[in-house]
């Protein structure tokens, strides 16, 4: 893009908010007050990304108000379908509103007007002056405004890049002369959204034809007599609606506002302003970005100006939204609160201290390492704590016989029962120390486990909880030894006193966020669940990463030839059905193919880019019909097993000990469901033939061991049939009959024998469907069936078992109650929009609502019965090992002489872990691999 003088972008405020909203819905970024933070993190995103690197000389934000506009004068009904705005946008809208004054750019909001009116408005004004100007927002409508000189800007969004239209690109893209005439395509399409009715149909396709004929709406009805059929009575009897909907869908380029070019210069940002408001949204990152080590300063910038035009809106901040925006006061750092650090270098020391620690009843500890991965890293450090503000700092030699010989004088400490043992993610510094020999034994409190269990939505690392609960600033490593990081393992080369501060204040604050955090688990009543399921699942777990699980490189090998020829021969299928060679990896050149030139079906679905749709659910509908979709999935599940498994997992081999070592994750899934990565092992495909193959490669440790796999069968089903104490669930269970074969008789009246796969197959996605909420519009899309079809399939469903449905509004009642739902051991999941007056908003919340509890039982179950099991195989001292947790399986590395014990325990322990109204089902296998056991 070129560097013009004169460089304005205009930023659609809404348009961007309610954009970076949704982005985060799915995943949304809470902070330790409760509160959603994803809109404004994501708009200061989008503002950044342009201030960084377009370098606009002027810029400018406009809102839009709360006062009704001259559209809804000229249509009442002007966005009356339009849902209540999300909770999470309304509270959001004062802090963008802070964050771009902090920035010192001018903000325009008038009433009677919209910000596209006001964007319009200035960009014509500024065009007229010589500038350059990007109107910057996701919205199609601004289309219409595009001319020489002014660009519609939109963000990149979902892995698509930034897009710039110009008057070439509007003209193409809309298949139009000018466009002036995108307002008339508007006028015949009309806009759900906003409530534009347009003319009955008449849709995209059609309105560009007739646009293309006849020039204009208002053309168009004049010529209506020449049209033919339906098309010809709609013009005629809807044409004045039309050429109203034309004028609520322009965008008002006269509204009473001054071009002032100086208030629209870019200047620097009021940086005490806008640390103080990174710092209250926790935007630590951003921060950091913006200000690097130097962000605690926060001197107002000499260059900034008060910018007191009377369009920069006090309106769009209402007296319950004015705390929200009160900034906290100043955190404390390590400079301004006395502490006291000490370097241990000495073995007199160390001794001292150890006597010390051995009359203590608790203390807190922290590794300093060189590696993410526990089994692989050396220490490089250790830090303790026993009293707030005091600390000390242990540094190691680089001589791992040495360090080993150091370490093995806190021996006795750390296997004191006796002694509690504070930290921050304890199983890492668990298993680091287990590679040393080192057992810590007796009591233990993590403090990013206790958060997790209070917040478990929240983020949980140290930095986050110190400033929320101690409203204290930890120091960084940068910082303190250069730009050469912890990661990079080069500690070693800094000044241990340097060190020794830096890890002194972690294992120091550390301390005393336990003693904020055990009131916390007490008042949420998280004291039982973390006590007895959680704490003791730490050491299962670092048991499990150190034995970790071997792995046939020469296996891998041949499953990825096969892959490779698999997919060049689907490949070779493709292009043969399809007449040309083209890129199947490229979703735009796959389109082409496919209805371009194959015409595959005749409406196909476009994405909000205008490109054609080909993912997975789009190639899954086609693929009962044509082969090419088919075989298309099949290619790229070839090219995914291959790339993102087979070839990764050598990888990952640790030179140790030649096994694979994965890191399994706590606090991470809300429903309390354990995750894993490198690798990542519950992604390990295990529906299609190709996918579980890789389990071959999964194999025991030598010739005197067995795998032995241990699987609940339909967990979440059967804890749901004892949730609802549905009868005819908990008899089928009861009696062994299979459940989905059930489900079927019940709801297509049938008797039980008489029941056909296809039958089977719908009664098995309604069984799990109904388990996350699903509605009919989602059954009708899994088992592509019609969505009325699928309705009557779900009222017949609820019809047959009446206390499903009423399990499911029972916990959706309490849940707008309580605002959380709980599994059956305590574990809570928040669902903040439960209330919300937003539809979408509260569905979502809805459907978790009845998940969480069931998902999350049975994560509390498999839990328990890691911990009994683990618990039993050391109480018998036996030579097994549970190696792997996926799902709801487990998979054990088995001793051969010790298998029959081992099968009777652990399905035993598996069955009973916590007892409920239906029993539990075990599915056990053995084999020299993974996929034999399976």
């Amino acid at each position: 893009m070129s560097k013009p003088d004169k460089k304005l972008f205009l930023l659609d405020a809404m348009a961007l908010i309610y954009r970076a909203h949704f982005a985060f819905s799915k995943n949304p970024r809470i902070n330790s007050k409760g509160v959603n933070t994803g809109a404004t993190y994501g708009f200061t995103n989008s503002l950044l990304e342009i201030l960084q690197k377009e370098k606009p000389t002027h810029i400018g934000v406009a809102i839009d108000t709360k006062a009704p506009t001259f559209r809804h004068k000229e249509y009442t009904d002007y966005k009356a379908n339009r849902q209540e705005q999300p909770e999470d946008i309304e509270s959001n809208i004062p802090f963008v509103i802070k964050m771009v004054q902090a920035f010192n750019i001018p903000l325009y909001g008038i009433d009677g007007f919209e910000a596209d009116d006001v964007i319009g408005t200035l960009a014509k004004k500024a065009s007229k002056e010589g500038f350059e100007v990007f109107m910057m927002t996701p919205d199609k409508d601004y289309s219409q405004l595009v001319e020489e000189h002014v660009y519609l800007y939109k963000p990149a969004f979902m892995g698509k890049g930034v897009e710039v239209l110009g008057e070439k690109e509007v003209i193409k893209k809309w298949e139009i002369e000018t466009p002036d005439q995108v307002r008339d395509i508007l006028g015949l399409w009309g806009d759900s959204v906003d409530n534009i009715p347009g003319i009955p149909g008449i849709g995209e396709k059609t309105a560009k034809k007739l646009i293309q004929q006849y020039g204009s709406v208002e053309n168009l009805v004049v010529h209506a007599d020449e049209l033919k059929g339906k098309q010809k009575e709609n013009v005629i009897e809807f044409g004045e609606q039309g050429v109203l909907s034309k004028k609520l869908a322009t965008i008002a380029i006269d509204v009473p506002i001054e071009f002032n070019e100086e208030d629209l210069r870019h200047t620097e940002p009021n940086n005490e302003q806008l640390i103080a408001l990174l710092d209250e949204l926790e935007f630590r990152t951003t921060k950091k970005r913006l200000f690097g080590d130097d962000g605690d300063s926060g001197k107002s910038s000499s260059s900034s100006k008060k910018k007191s035009d009377e369009n920069q809106i006090d309106m769009f901040m209402p007296s319950e939204s004015e705390e929200a925006l009160k900034t906290s006061p100043e955190k404390e750092n390590i400079q301004t609160v006395k502490h006291q650090y000490y370097l241990i270098d000495s073995e007199s020391k160390r001794k001292n201290l150890i006597r010390f620690l051995s009359r203590q009843e608790e203390f807190c500890f922290d590794t300093e390492t060189t590696d993410i991965n526990a089994f692989e890293a050396e220490i490089v450090g250790l830090a303790i704590s026993y009293n707030a503000h005091e600390a000390y700092y242990i540094p190691m030699p680089q001589d791992q016989d040495e360090c080993r010989s150091i370490l093995s004088e806190f021996k006795d400490i750390f296997e004191n029962e006796k002694i509690l043992k504070i930290g921050q993610n304890l199983k890492y510094d668990i298993t680091i120390l287990l590679t040393y020999g080192i057992e810590v034994k007796g009591a233990l409190f993590d403090t990013m486990l206790a958060h997790y269990l209070i917040e478990p939505d929240s983020r949980h690392n140290m930095d986050a909880l110190s400033e929320n609960y101690l409203n204290y600033s930890p120091v960084s490593i940068e910082t303190l030894i250069g730009k050469k990081g912890k990661n990079q393992g080069n500690m070693r080369d800094a000044d241990p006193k340097e060190v020794a501060e830096y890890a002194g204040e972690d294992a120091d604050i550390t301390l005393q966020l336990k003693y904020k955090l055990e009131r916390e688990l007490k008042s949420y009543n998280q004291e039982k669940l973390f006590n007895e399921v959680e704490t003791p699942l730490v050491r299962v777990l670092s048991d499990m990463e150190v034995s970790g699980v071997k792995v046939d490189r020469g296996t891998l090998k041949e499953i990825s030839d096969e892959l490779g020829k698999a997919a060049q021969i689907t490949q070779d299928k493709i292009f043969k059905i399809a007449g040309v060679e083209f890129n199947i990896a490229s979703p735009k050149q796959l389109g082409e193919i496919l209805f371009d030139k194959m015409k595959l079906v005749e409406k196909p679905k476009k994405t909000k880019t205008g490109q054609y749709a080909t993912g997975e659910e789009i190639l899954s509908q086609l693929a009962n019909n044509h082969e090419i979709a088919s075989l298309i999935l099949d290619f790229r599940e070839y090219q995914k097993l291959k790339s993102t498994y087979v070839d990764a997992l050598p990888e990952l081999i640790s030179q140790k000990d030649g096994r694979i070592h994965t890191s399994y994750n706590q606090a991470v899934a809300a429903t309390g469901r354990l995750s894993s990565t490198n690798p990542n092992l519950q992604n390990i495909p295990i529906r299609t033939e190709k996918g579980r193959e890789i389990r071959k490669a999964f194999i025991s440790r030598d010739n005197d061991h067995i795998l032995l796999s241990a699987d609940y069968s339909q967990i979440e089903l059967r804890i749901m049939a004892a949730f609802a104490e549905d009868k005819s669930m908990l008899e089928a269970f009861e009696k062994g009959i299979d459940i989905h074969s059930t489900t079927a008789s019940k709801i297509f009246k049938v008797e039980l024998d008489k029941v056909d796969s296809d039958m089977r197959r719908k009664a098995k996605v309604a069984n799990f469907g109904i388990i996350y909420g699903i509605s009919a519009f989602g059954l009708s899309q899994r088992l592509n069936i019609p969505r009325k079809e699928a309705a009557a399939l779900i009222e017949a469903y609820f019809n047959e078992f009446p206390n499903v449905k009423k399990y499911m509004d029972d916990v959706i009642n309490s849940a707008r109650e309580n605002e959380y739902v709980e599994t059956i051991l305590g574990r809570r999941r928040y669902l903040r929009d439960i209330n919300s007056r937003n539809q979408t908003q509260r569905g979502f919340a809805e459907r978790n609502a009845i998940n969480a509890p069931i998902q999350g039982s049975a994560a509390d179950m498999i839990k328990v019965a890691m911990i009994k099991i683990h618990d039993w195989m050391n109480s018998e001292k036996m030579k097994s090992k549970m190696i792997l947790q996926v799902h709801d399986e487990l998979v054990f590395d088995v001793y051969k002489n010790e298998l029959d014990s081992l099968k009777d325990k652990v399905e035993d322990i598996m069955k009973n872990a916590i007892p409920m109204k239906v029993a539990m089902e075990i599915g056990m296998g053995t084999g020299l691999n993974w996929l034999e056991a399976h």
